[in-house]
């Protein structure tokens, strides 16, 4: 029996309103793509440590706070295929960026600009919804 996967998707907004967004690369999933930075929470991790594991083995930075935003479903686009469950967090960090070998390149979005971005796993859904919700 297949079950969903928990994901921890992490917000980092910039001072200009900018999201961090990584491209991704050696993955199994979208690689050559662009997403928000986190991961699979693993069986028995709290998702605190989730989100602080996966912020530094992604980006080389640290958690400083998060809070929970929403919640988004993403359902397997063909049968068989993963169904995640991805748990957004909108995070103020500290330190320098460091890539890891799952990605590329990072850079910031903002809003304007997404549309010229190629966004996996329905992450620029999430931004639209997150940045929604900023401006409210």
């Amino acid at each position: 029996m297949k079950y969903p996967v928990p994901i921890v998707r992490l917000i980092i907004p910039d001072d200009r309103g900018r999201v961090l967004i990584l491209k991704r690369k050696n993955t199994e999933y979208g690689s050559g793509q662009w997403c928000l930075p986190g991961g699979k929470i693993d069986y028995g991790q709290p998702v605190e440590q989730a989100i602080v594991e996966e912020l530094f083995e992604e980006t080389g930075l640290s958690a400083v706070t998060w809070k929970f935003l929403f919640y988004q479903d993403s359902l397997p686009p063909e049968t068989g295929e993963m169904h995640c469950i991805n748990l957004y967090f909108e995070c103020s960090v500290s330190g320098t960026i460091v890539l890891n070998k799952e990605s590329s390149d990072y850079d910031w979005v903002g809003q304007a600009d997404l549309s010229t971005y190629d966004i996996v796993f329905n992450n620029d859904l999430a931004l639209l919804t997150y940045w929604k919700n900023s401006i409210e």
